[in-house]
């Protein structure tokens, strides 16, 4: 199974973030055997591979539309997968319960798309997509005062900041 380069992330942006670019390669973890399985039982998702991988890809095109040009016609393609399931308000007891109800195999795919609402209740200015051009992930800033800039130090805020340094004393050695 493929290491990817950014886990841990909320639900809406860890589905975005299982397509990765990484050297110049882009890779999905959809197209790998058992990759929609795996991400499944990494978030405690019920489903089957059968019947979660569309449901599944189109969420995740659908959050990645709404990600990078917001408009009418990328929440049309989120609002879609989000028809595909609603919640059901309960009281028990003098207790409210919650219950989703969702299309078979839609429950992953819309608990994801929900999720990204809940990001954007929160809070909108906190989802952030990598400050290195050539990534393609997306991350929730909890830094305290918000300034997180790349999905990881490691990664890609070391390439960065590599590049800087040597076009910096590139630039200024005759």
């Amino acid at each position: 199974m493929m290491q990817r380069p950014l886990v841990g992330e909320p639900l809406a942006l860890d589905l975005v973030n299982t397509q990765w670019v990484d050297r110049g390669h882009s890779f999905d973890l959809f197209d790998e055997p058992g990759g929609v399985s795996a991400w499944l039982a990494e978030h405690q998702l019920p489903g089957t591979v059968d019947l979660s991988e569309t449901p599944l890809r189109q969420a995740r095109a659908a959050l990645r539309g709404v990600l990078e040009s917001r408009g009418e016609r990328s929440e049309e393609e989120l609002n879609a997968v989000l028809a595909r399931g609603a919640v059901h308000h309960t009281l028990r007891r003098g207790t409210p319960h919650e219950a989703v109800h969702a299309e078979d195999g839609w429950l992953p795919a819309w608990q994801a798309a929900n999720n990204y609402l809940e990001l954007l209740r929160q809070q909108p200015s906190r989802i952030r997509r990598c400050a290195h051009p050539a990534c393609v992930l997306y991350f929730y800033d909890t830094s305290r005062n918000g300034t997180r800039r790349w999905c990881s130090m490691d990664g890609c805020g070391s390439r960065t900041k590599a590049a800087r340094h040597y076009h910096r004393n590139r630039t200024a050695t005759p």
